[in-house]
């Protein structure tokens, strides 16, 4: 449909989880006639697993045409997710629009993810128009949502609107206001084609898709196109819009975002962040991608079957092409085969992954503990960045160790202070503000470091705020600490697979809770088998299993003691033998239950 570049209008809803972004963009659809099936719900979250948990975890598109007074007008609506572990997909949403409803929940007001995403909208100069929703609800405080939002975020109390996507209250009106006061794209169509790549999936019967925001030019069918970060040369073959329902077309103008495939035939060739200009007329400078995401949190993948291995590399190398943040490497452990050393934002995001994988790639998965970055300063003053301890070799020469470190945001009743307080200090976590954003709720920013908050944190955070606390995060710093690497032995043998870096506090309790765990699940042997914690070689805890015994004298009926003697004898230097020379058979089970516990 030919509409003029000055009536388009990409915009995206911004929020915390759970605000009600998906059901605001199936309102939206409804007005615009976008829908042309049976109505269903949620239609923006397009993977099963975010209608089963109900969460938003994959940035999605669609196109509408809405006629006002006569004009029509192209609305690119680009939905977004909530959670702190996507706070990427939003980033990267925020680069092809030029405005953003943020979208608070009027029974909880603004929460910790409100402010960061509101801060990442202001940093990319869109426009925000700012919204409540639910006020559908009963015994919700309005004017206290409304004054908080005034206060923290610095907006116009008349500009706030009131909506509810469930009842259809107010959203005509706020779709207005997204004509009305979201400006529209100022590329320019006569220049060459300069087009970004903001996100793309692979299709097992289409190949790779790439979504695209074409900034200036026109990006036509069978096109030739090349990358301005890899100079490599292809032609379109297919551009799709989606209005939710995908629609094909022969361009797609300045202004406008859509789909396309190419003849893309490596997974790893599509670059999220990456410019496509044209191959004969080619423009000069790309336009700004994505600063390359570093992970925070890792674990290694192994397939529960061997077999499996060659479809689990498929299949990791296939959700990496839509999610630029997921990172992995090849790696082996002596006890699970070969798997993958992957990199994740957030725990979150490690158990979506995780989940993607078993669900719609149907294989099954065995997960390590997760761990963090460390920095080490060696003797000769070298630094090191890892995040697998297996790369240091020789522990001696580690001089320091630093530990990566988050400000925290925290969102809580007041209440609930002196909990949150005590959890914040178990967590080695240090408060540097404290703020009232009204009569009983606080906002709390302190530093703790990443190891304490990505494996349950947020659990226990809400467990003792009967839900009411939001959290953020951000790494802020390298932090020295006192950190040791705690090591486990089983018969005086190191299993590499146990080892990591923790607090000296904890290296007590945290090793005593690793000897229970092997203990209980080791099976027993003919000989006793010894279970060591030590830290730089020096034991701090130890267990041991019994050996299994049988009575040799089982047989001796009366006669002279010394003949029992004797069989007694032999037995024990049998079993002294074997505590020397023998194998201690840890089952592949004992692994996974050491492995993906943790003591907190």
């Amino acid at each position: 449909m030919n509409i003029a570049q000055n009536k388009i209008r990409n915009f995206c809803i911004i929020s915390h989880i759970d605000h009600g972004k998906s059901t605001l963009a199936d309102r939206f659809l409804e007005i615009t006639n976008s829908l042309k099936w049976k109505k269903i719900d949620r239609i923006m979250d397009s993977l099963e697993l975010e209608k089963e948990r109900g969460i938003t975890i994959k940035l999605n598109i669609a196109q509408m045409i809405w006629e006002r007074a006569g004009t029509k007008h192209l609305l690119n609506l680009i939905d977004t997710p909530g959670h702190i572990d996507f706070t990427y997909e939003v980033s990267r949403s925020l680069k092809a629009c030029q405005g953003a409803i943020l979208l608070v929940d009027a029974s909880k007001g603004i929460q910790a993810q409100t402010i960061t995403n509101w801060e990442l909208a202001k940093k990319a100069n869109l426009k925000i128009i700012v919204a409540i929703n639910k006020i559908d609800l009963k015994n919700i405080e309005l004017e206290k949502v409304k004054k908080n939002i005034v206060d923290l975020l610095n907006v116009d109390s008349a500009s706030i609107n009131l909506i509810s996507a469930k009842t259809n209250k107010g959203v005509k009106e706020l779709l207005l206001k997204v004509i009305e006061e979201i400006p529209h794209p100022s590329g320019n169509a006569q220049k060459p084609l300069k087009a970004l790549i903001f996100d793309g999936y692979y299709d097992k019967y289409q190949g790779v898709t790439g979504l695209i925001y074409v900034e200036d030019g026109h990006l036509t069918n069978k096109m030739l196109v090349k990358s301005m970060a890899t100079n490599k040369k292809y032609q379109i073959i297919s551009l799709q819009i989606k209005t939710p329902e995908l629609k094909k077309v022969e361009v797609i103008k300045s202004g406008e975002v859509g789909l396309f495939q190419a003849n893309i035939r490596q997974l790893d060739e599509i670059h999220i962040g990456d410019t496509l200009t044209g191959w004969e007329k080619s423009a000069s400078v790309p336009l700004i991608g994505y600063q390359k995401i570093q992970p925070v949190v890792f674990a290694n993948f192994f397939p529960s079957d061997q077999d499996e291995y060659i479809e689990l590399s498929s299949t990791i190398a296939k959700i990496k092409i839509n999610d630029n943040a997921f990172q992995y490497q090849k790696t082996k452990n002596d006890a699970l085969g070969n798997g993958f050393r992957c990199g994740f934002l957030g725990f979150l995001h490690l158990e979506i992954i995780q989940a993607r994988i078993e669900k719609e790639y149907n294989l099954s998965t065995i997960i390590t503990t997760p761990t963090v970055k460390h920095q080490f300063v060696l003797q000769n003053n070298k630094q090191l960045v890892v995040d697998d301890l297996n790369k240091i070799t020789d522990w001696g020469s580690v001089r320091k160790i630093f530990e990566p470190v988050c400000e925290v945001k925290i969102l809580t009743p007041l209440t609930f202070l002196g909990k949150v307080m005590e959890l914040i200090k178990i967590k080695r976590g240090s408060i540097f503000q404290e703020k009232i954003i009204e009569q009983n709720k606080l906002l709390i920013l302190a530093e703790i470091p990443l190891a304490e908050i990505i494996v349950n944190f947020f659990e226990k955070l809400k467990s003792i705020t009967n839900g009411y606390a939001s959290f953020d995060y951000q790494i802020k710093k390298y932090q020295e600490n006192d950190l040791v690497k705690l090591d486990i032995l089983v018969n005086a043998k190191l299993i590499a697979a146990f080892s990591q870096i923790v607090h000296r506090s904890k290296t007590y309790e945290i090793g005593r809770f690793i000897l229970e765990k092997l203990k209980n699940n080791i099976p027993r042997h003919n000989f006793q088998i010894s279970l060591q914690a030590a830290i730089n070689k020096k034991i701090i805890a130890r267990e041991n299993i019994s050996a299994l015994r049988k009575n040799v004298t089982a047989k001796c009926y009366g006669g002279d003691i010394t003949r029992k003697r004797k069989l007694w004898d032999k037995q024990k230097k049998g079993k002294k033998r074997m505590k020397m020379f023998g194998k201690v058979n840890i089952p592949h089970e004992t692994f996974l239950k050491v492995l993906k516990t943790k003591k907190n």
